[in-house]
């Protein structure tokens, strides 16, 4: 079942991890936001083989790789990805979601985003960034601010996509508190 088949009045039906069979909705979901908006500075959709490299990855380091379900249908996905693969950033992860069209406004962003840092401060992250691009649309930076992100740092035309130059938005937030105690020796 396509996104497309996603109802109007449905709400969130479940939040679950993401299987393997759920890499073809999610890959259609993706290939939305490559073609037609710069959410994403992608400029092709991912393959197949490339979902499938990209799921691997984000489950055997064991960080979280989330899906929103609406009447049978995957609605939207969250996942984390270590921010730089030096070893001192660790404990950072930089966050991804993505909404079925059909399923903009209902409430699946959030609850994504919601159950996405509950499962980041079970596996010992402690600092979770979004990288936004500037599009002029402020519903992603308004989802994360909502949630306790704040504005950490701005890439200024580090972009160039659909004709026109692009600023990206380092957003951030701490799962833990500044003061907690390092997570053991280096």
């Amino acid at each position: 079942m396509n996104s497309s088949a996603i109802a109007k009045t449905g709400a969130v039906n479940g939040l679950r991890v993401a299987k393997r069979e759920d890499l073809p909705q999610i890959a259609e979901i993706y290939a939305h936001y490559v073609r037609t908006s710069v959410a994403t500075f992608e400029l092709t959709p991912p393959d197949a083989a490339e979902w499938e490299r990209r799921f691997a990855a984000v489950t055997e380091a064991g960080l979280p790789f989330l899906v929103a379900e609406a009447d049978g249908a995957v609605a939207g996905y969250a996942y984390c990805v270590q921010w730089k693969p030096r070893p001192a950033y660790r404990h950072a992860v930089e966050n991804s979601i993505y909404i079925a069209p059909d399923a903009a406004g209902r409430g699946f962003g959030g609850a994504l985003l919601d159950e996405l840092l509950a499962r980041c401060a079970e596996a010992g992250i402690r600092e979770v960034i979004a990288v936004i691009a500037d599009s002029g649309d402020p519903a992603s930076a308004e989802l994360h601010r909502r949630r306790g992100f704040t504005e950490a740092g701005r890439l200024r035309r580090v972009g160039f996509k659909h004709g026109r130059w692009l600023d990206t938005a380092l957003w951030q937030r701490s799962l833990t508190p500044p003061s907690s105690p390092s997570p053991g020796t280096d």
